[in-house]
């Protein structure tokens, strides 16, 4: 059955997005033809999405190949990168029951009224993966794995509701919330407290960066792609890139933040259909005041422009962090690639003002990298438990930005 489900994990979000979708809109008793057009534009927006983030990443390359190159000799515990930590908890023994029982708890809690989030973001179920296998490789236990797995895709659901409102009305994404674990349980919070920490004190509550408001003042200078240009630009000239790479850099960062936010929108035109029949369909079945909320990837969130700004401004500071940070022993190479997808969230808790989305990024990523600096050695016992054949201390950002692993390393060095 593993096999199965590992199969069909492997086809990935652009072609098992749009079959969920479609599949879920003849759920709710959509006309085929729409159930299918919803679900391919859904499927087409999402890959669009991927290929813009695509194109940043290779816009950042450059940067990344130099920080690559700076003297690592000192630096003894390796940067796995999160592709190879999520495809090993594959392997564990309840992986596949885990997967059917966090599909069928979700449907049980609609059902009761319990929950009204339908969590489709099945391609990150290795957020709570993780920490199970986690929790198995620390107690030897297949069912406190199980158990753990299964309870925080509950926890989910929890946040994914709390945070649904602020979600649909800061990003447009009406009738969907996040339920990517990891950032909604740990990197909201900290946006949440910095914006509140930061409203508090006298003269920097008055600084407002917001994107909106930058433009406004600046005119040609705060346009988006401008921007976009500018910090890329800057980023070149930081990382000793010849003018032609400069000028690459700039102009991907500038394509980025204005191709991402036309990605979402190609998605939205396929979501707002299914959320459509889904609203329809919960009027029908169990009251006009049942609306069905799906839950999705943070992805869709990286079209924000204080996002991406902020993103690239934190490459730097991860490195700058690897060597002022005591008694660190990993190189977080593999951590700038996830940057991205941490960012978005915090600007959400900060209402997008770009100051406090900077200053809470730069917290959030210190204790990411203190922490996965902390718990490399249980993040490698998880990698062995998997079965995967680890040389020496490996560690990954997910013990830094996993809310879960955080606490269940914690209760281990306690206990």
């Amino acid at each position: 059955m593993l096999e199965v489900i590992q199969s069909i994990m492997d086809l990935g979000a652009v072609v098992m997005l749009p079959l969920v979708m479609t599949i879920l809109g003849l759920v709710f008793r959509m006309k085929v033809g729409k159930a299918v057009k919803a679900g391919l534009m859904i499927g087409i927006g999402f890959a669009g999405l991927q290929l813009v983030i695509g194109l940043l990443m290779t816009s950042v390359e450059p940067a990344i190949t130099y920080y690559k190159g700076l003297d690592t000799a000192g630096f003894t515990t390796v940067d796995v990168g999160w592709a190879a930590m999520g495809a090993s908890v594959w392997s564990v023994p309840f992986a596949a029951l885990a997967i059917l029982l966090i599909v069928l708890v979700n449907l049980l809690m609609i059902a009761l009224k319990w929950t009204n989030v339908l969590n489709v973001d099945i391609w990150n179920y290795i957020h709570f993966l993780i920490p199970g296998t986690l929790a198995y490789a620390l107690t030897g236990s297949f069912w406190v794995g199980l158990i753990v797995t299964v309870v925080l895709s509950v926890v989910s659901l929890v946040v994914g509701r709390i945070i649904a409102p602020y979600w649909q009305k800061y990003y447009g994404l009406e009738g969907t919330t996040c339920t990517t674990f990891s950032f909604i349980t740990l990197a909201w919070p900290v946006g949440v407290l910095v914006d509140k920490v930061i409203g508090s004190i006298p003269g920097l509550k008055k600084i407002d960066l917001s994107m909106d408001k930058v433009g406004d003042r600046l005119g040609f200078f705060g346009d988006t792609a401008i921007i976009g240009l500018l910090v890329g630009a800057f980023l070149g000239v930081l990382t000793g890139q010849p003018w032609q790479g400069v000028l690459t850099m700039g102009m991907g960062i500038a394509a980025t933040l204005v191709l991402l936010p036309r990605m979402v929108s190609v998605m939205m035109e396929g979501l707002s259909a299914v959320g459509t029949g889904a609203h329809e369909f919960m009027k029908r079945r169990v009251g006009k005041d049942r609306e069905l909320t799906i839950g999705m990837d943070v992805a869709l969130a990286l079209g924000d422009p204080t996002a991406i700004t902020t993103t690239v401004l934190m490459i730097p500071l991860a490195i700058l962090y690897a060597f002022i940070i005591p008694g660190m022993t990993y190189f977080p190479v593999g951590l700038l690639t996830v940057i991205v997808y941490m960012v978005p969230m915090i600007s959400l808790g900060c209402r997008g003002n770009l100051f406090r989305t900077i200053v809470g990024s730069a917290l959030f990523l210190l204790f990411v990298q203190f922490a996965a600096n902390l718990f490399a050695p249980e993040a490698t016992e998880m990698m062995r438990a998997t079965g995967v054949q680890v040389d020496g201390v490996v560690t990954d950002g997910f013990f830094g930005f996993n809310l879960a692993n955080v606490v269940i390393s914690t209760l281990n060095r306690i206990f």
